[in-house]
């Protein structure tokens, strides 16, 4: 079916409520093996809300969704394609992208066929809502790009207090948390850890909704001329906890290393 003949919800969808137990079983399951992002899906999805059905339902009204859905592009291979972006000069967003990904060892297409082992490509309905979920997934990355937070626990956590407030599920918001309270754990600095997560959760609302907006457009462009153009703030309480955590565990190692000899 061509995606501007889709409903906007499929009949057979149904919208399931909150199911915490099952969300903290998967989360388990997450904190044991933080690369096993199969488990992210599964939490949001025991933790749907009806939010992010009408956020959706408003977007796909807008003259910019109506573009994207005519264009139909197929974001992970795009993104995908690095030879596609070697023209853009070095601060480009495609550049610090790609740059991210190459360091990360991580493509556009890996993060799809994680969500497809939480729910096989033949079980989605063919709908909007579906491409809306869909685009989430796809921009994620590029979230991490201009926001400059990183794949560390905590930039994870943050960032998930960022696509929180831009796109309303619950399911993230718990992710969030949680990780926050688990790094307080191990790290045992509690007030800063949640200072930062409530810190991107603020840049996110008040930042314009990133995976609403053209981003493949904009990949040629500056990426700090991107930040401005989407209002993305810089990550300032992440960056000072980060190297507060970093410096802890160096003077962990040292101390350890000193009583060994």
């Amino acid at each position: 079916m061509d995606l501007t003949e889709r409903p906007l919800i499929h009949p057979d969808r149904e919208i399931v409520g909150f199911r915490p137990i099952k969300a903290l079983r998967h989360f388990g399951k997450l904190a044991a093996d933080k690369e096993d992002t199969e488990q992210v899906f599964h939490i949001i999805e025991a933790l749907k809300g009806r939010k992010s059905v009408s956020q959706m339902k408003e977007f796909v009204t807008t003259e910019q969704a109506r573009e994207l859905i005519r264009r139909n592009e197929e974001l992970p291979a795009l993104l995908d394609d690095h030879d596609r972006w070697i023209d853009c000069t070095p601060n480009s967003l495609a550049q610090n992208y790609i740059r991210f990904m190459q360091r990360e060892e991580l493509t556009a297409a890996g993060l799809v066929e994680e969500s497809y082992k939480f729910k096989p490509k033949s079980e989605r309905y063919p709908d909007l809502y579906e491409w809306y979920v869909e685009r989430l997934r796809d921009t994620h990355d590029l979230f991490h790009v201009l926001t400059g937070y990183g794949r560390d626990p905590l930039g994870e956590v943050c960032l998930l207090g960022f696509s929180y407030e831009q796109n309303h599920s619950p399911g993230v918001l718990f992710i969030a948390y949680m990780g926050a309270r688990q790094l307080r754990k191990e790290a045992g600095i509690g007030k800063p850890v949640f200072d930062a997560l409530r810190e991107g959760r603020r840049l996110g609302r008040e930042a314009r909704k990133l995976a609403h907006s053209d981003l493949l457009s904009m990949l040629p462009e500056d990426i700090d001329a991107v930040r401005v153009k989407l209002n993305v703030g810089s990550p300032d309480a992440y960056r000072r906890t980060l190297a507060m955590m970093e410096e802890q565990c160096c003077g962990e190692e040292q101390g350890a290393a000193a009583q060994a000899a």
